[in-house]
């Protein structure tokens, strides 16, 4: 046959309200060798579930309910767990959208790459660790040598996507399911990563799925582009003719969802509510990873920060946060000083200042309800139990776009991946804070979802004065929303100033790169890029 994966009038149904629902609907595709197949769509369209059940798999309360799903000739929709079994890495392999939730904490990283091409009598230890040093250099994870004799939680959440990406690779897989493989890297190491899809996919003559919500993303790798929304397919077409001239209204919207409003009306007048003052940091056994850190927050402002993945931005947020105590320095916080850890903290100012993290699926219990999660904050700082508590959860459910009355008995393991993170927003914001730290909190979500969740941070900003520390890769976030812009490079502040200043050229050289690095909605940008920066070493 000429298509590695042909799938034909997929039905898939999720176990809801006692009764099977479907979820996904008549969803029919084929992938070619060599080729790459986008799947685009807002947070519950379906696109991971239809990534997934190309190896035959469903997530737990969900099953294949008909059609066929046809893998290099060998039928899955009915396969056996056995055949299933050696088909997954060998033949077909995933790059999850959490790679921190898809590590084995307990070991290293580079045990858990050979693991697969082992057990399956690929190639032995020694040459599969070989191979996978090859990978992380090609991948540009830093000192490619040493890198994979560490453990999950040593690496940053950028690092730690691009060893899974390194992993997926490492049985030699005809096709390759990315799901949202970018979210957590900054604009520099997206394009290292993209441009790694296309030399898998053009010069190894492989076939990817590409799972994604940036369109300007996709539109760099992907031949053809399906558009799905509520599980089912609302338009299909060629890359460069799709983004010309899409027909759907619903395409339409995704397209234009970018242009975000990049003006605030903005005043120094506001108290400093956090002072950051000469602070440094480290881990067991390495070299400071911050060092000088000077910072301040406003009250009711926004303070973009910004830099490469392992710059330290989400590091300088758990100091903040006393879940990395500082080595040297003083946060002070309402003009007081906060004790450097966690556990000296007083209650108030845990309630005052909160923390969205980056992956959701490593924030969230996965035995807990929604009413759990977002009941536990109002308990906790208000006292607020029974009917009184079940009103405020829907409330701030409401306040997040997701109906309270469908949602709130949930357990977190049956949201997709905007979900859960508009969960962890909620339970923020149940402790009615003055300041939290937003750690890449739209990079999970589609466009359409996360332009909705900035707008709700800025209605509650422009309604309490309440102010953010937004930790971003994503420029066109920053520029949506920012009042200040910190950009970090290597565990220290290389340049810092008002929105407008830092964005002005004369740029710093690096904040050159990260402007230069921003995909746009042209099939041809990373090709012309790479093409630049190529010739510019010649």
């Amino acid at each position: 046959m000429n298509n590695l994966l042909e799938i034909k009038n997929l039905y898939i149904e999720g176990f809801y309200e006692n009764q099977w629902q479907p979820i996904v609907k008549d969803i029919s595709l084929e992938l070619k060798r060599g080729e790459v197949l986008g799947l685009i769509g807002e947070s519950g369209a379906g696109k991971s579930t239809i990534g997934l059940a190309a190896m035959g798999y469903t997530r737990p309360g969900c099953r294949l309910a008909s059609g066929s799903i046809n893998l290099e000739g060998i039928e899955l929709f009915d396969a056996s767990e056995e055949d299933l079994r050696l088909i997954k890495s060998s033949k077909i392999a995933y790059v999850a959208q959490s790679a921190a939730a898809s590590f084995n904490p307990s070991h290293r990283i580079i045990k858990q790459y050979v693991e697969a091409p082992v057990h399956h009598g690929i190639m032995s230890c020694e040459k599969a660790e070989k191979e996978a040093v090859e990978i992380y250099r090609r991948l540009f994870l830093p000192t490619p040598e040493k890198i994979g004799y560490r453990y999950p939680h040593e690496l940053s959440g950028g690092q730690l996507q691009r060893a899974m990406v390194a992993m997926a690779m490492a049985c030699k897989p005809n096709i390759i399911v990315f799901d949202e493989p970018t979210t957590a890297l900054d604009v520099t190491t997206q394009i290292e990563v993209l441009a790694a899809v296309k030399e898998i996919t053009e010069k190894m003559n492989k076939a990817a799925l590409y799972i994604t919500h940036d369109l300007a993303v996709v539109a760099q790798v992907a031949h053809r582009i399906m558009v799905l929304r509520n599980g089912r397919l609302v338009e299909e077409g060629e890359t460069r003719q799709l983004i010309k001239q899409p027909n759907k209204n619903y395409t339409r919207e995704l397209l234009n969802v970018r242009s975000l409003r990049e003006e605030k009306i903005i005043t120094d007048k506001m108290a400093v509510i956090l002072d950051i003052k000469n602070v440094a940091a480290t881990y067991t056994g390495q070299k400071n990873v911050l060092e000088n850190i000077d910072l301040t927050v406003r009250k009711g402002r926004t303070v973009a920060l910004v830099g490469e993945s392992g710059s330290g931005k989400s590091t300088l947020a758990k100091v903040i946060t006393g879940l990395l105590p500082a080595i040297q320095g003083s946060i002070t916080f309402f003009e007081k000083k906060l004790p450097r850890e966690l556990k000296n903290r007083k209650k108030e100012d845990l309630r005052k200042m909160q923390m969205i993290y980056q992956m959701p699926d490593t924030a969230l219990n996965p035995r807990q309800t929604v009413r759990k999660v977002i009941g536990r904050p109002l308990k906790f700082y208000f006292g607020l139990k029974g009917k009184a508590a079940e009103d405020r959860i829907k409330e701030l459910l409401s306040k997040i776009e997701l109906d309270p009355d469908i949602y709130i008995d949930r357990l977190t393991t049956e949201l997709s991946g905007g979900e859960k993170q508009r969960i962890c927003i909620a339970r923020a914001l149940a402790a009615e804070p003055d300041l939290i730290i937003c750690d890449e909190i739209t990079s999970a979500l589609d466009q359409l979802v996360a332009e909705g969740i900035l707008n709700l941070l800025q209605d509650l900003q422009n309604k309490t004065n309440m102010s953010y520390l937004f930790i971003t890769h994503d420029l066109a976030t920053v520029k949506a929303i920012a009042d200040k812009i910190v950009i970090m490079l290597k565990g220290k502040i290389i340049e810092q100033g008002e929105k407008k200043q830092v964005l002005s050229p004369p740029h710093h050289e690096y904040t050159d790169k990260l402007l230069a690095s921003v995909p746009e909605m042209d099939p041809d940008w990373l090709d012309n890029l790479l093409e630049e920066r190529a010739s510019s070493f010649i």
